[in-house]
């Protein structure tokens, strides 16, 4: 069901209703379907995760490519070469692109870190998320900060305002504490969790609390409810795929909420988001997993010596510096660099130089997620 609903786009939506969203919303066989089909496809991958001798191998190399497609939904692009040669070096001295990227990684993981020992989402989580992705210490935006959102139209007509999100730092706290009850509250509020996760999305990106980052910090905001809620035990659903590909209609579902009260069409779009996203994490999962077995029972037949903890490492994401190998195993440059050349020498990895030092590039593994 959808009513027009009547705003101005040109005035702060102060007016934003608070959760609940009103009654007048329909559980259809269409969301029930849907439901259905998302949460089975998500249980799958949360199964298959936990099957795994070392999540955080595939966990840090899913979170990179969720960071990559969600920083492109802002319209900031970097090639796989480009932020892998990156995040081979000092992490310390990007900028750039790449930056942002790696950015929105360690917002992700702060997110995560934060819930599992509060185990409640606060207004200071969603700031903490925020000031990671940006890399600043402010908080809520204050009053005189005009926010708008706008469309690229035409190159005649330019950009055009489609909404005002709210304003005053009062007001957006309001929204934000009462978000956080909606979220944390399932005896009150005792949705289906990936009911939940659409609705609260919606909430956060029309608060919009922040100067910048919102689109990026509420997509972490959905991995993290996903955790919170127990769908997944940790952050490796790579939903910024699905987005990218129905950009538009993303922009115009959330809108149509905004305008319509059109709940119906935007949850069906978040269900149909997680259930084609979980299939294809799980695809994806399935074939790394299978890549670094193959790997590791190559590389434990030719060299023994070479511990598996090794190959775990070169799986974290393509490229690779030999200071990057450094353990309580590993304690010299010259035998990480020993056992890259070895590497090299099976064909696994390719050293690329990079200034004035060589990385490697895990040659199998870019490839698989460049397909991506």
């Amino acid at each position: 069901m959808s009513t027009t609903n009547s705003y101005d786009w040109k005035l702060p939506y102060n007016q934003l209703p608070l959760l609940p969203p009103p009654d007048d919303i329909i559980i259809t066989i269409d969301i029930l379907k849907a439901l259905n089909k998302a949460n089975k496809a998500l249980a799958e991958l949360k199964g298959l995760a936990k099957k795994l001798p070392n999540q955080s191998m595939l966990v840090n190399t899913i979170a990179l490519r969720e960071a990559k497609a969600s920083t492109e939904i802002e319209n900031i692009f970097t090639t796989d070469d480009e932020l892998y040669k990156s995040l081979s070096g000092n992490e310390t001295s990007l900028n750039g692109n790449a930056k942002e990227v790696l950015n929105y990684r360690q917002s992700l993981w702060k997110g995560y870190q934060i819930l599992k020992e509060k185990e409640a989402f606060t207004t200071d989580l969603f700031i903490s998320v925020y000031q990671e992705i940006k890399q600043v210490k402010d908080g809520i935006r204050p009053a005189q900060t005009e926010t708008v959102i706008k469309k690229r139209g035409s190159s005649l007509l330019g950009e055009t305002i489609i909404y005002t999100p709210p304003r005053g730092e009062l007001i957006l706290k309001e929204k934000l504490e009462n978000l956080t009850e909606y979220i944390n509250n399932d005896e009150k509020y005792p949705y289906d969790p990936l009911i939940k996760i659409a609705i609260s999305h919606y909430q956060f990106e029309a608060i919009h609390p922040f100067r910048d980052g919102n689109g990026r910090a509420g997509r972490i905001l959905s991995i993290l409810l996903m955790i919170q809620k127990q769908l997944l035990d940790v952050p490796i659903l790579y939903l910024s795929a699905y987005i990218i590909q129905n950009k538009e209609d993303y922009y115009h579902l959330l809108n149509t909420v905004t305008t319509q009260n059109n709940w119906n069409g935007w949850i069906l779009y978040i269900l149909k988001a997680v259930e084609e996203t979980s299939i294809y994490t799980t695809k994806k999962i399935e074939e790394i997993d299978n890549l670094f077995q193959k790997t590791y029972k190559l590389v434990n037949q030719k060299l023994p010596q070479i511990r598996k903890e090794f190959i775990e490492k070169i799986f974290e994401q393509p490229y690779i510096s030999p200071k990057k190998l450094l353990d309580t195993n590993i304690k010299s440059i010259n035998t990480a660099k020993k056992y890259l050349v070895q590497l090299e020498e099976l064909g696994i990895m390719i050293p690329k130089k990079i200034g004035k030092e060589f990385v490697y590039l895990n040659i199998d593994l870019f490839n698989q997620l460049s397909e991506i």
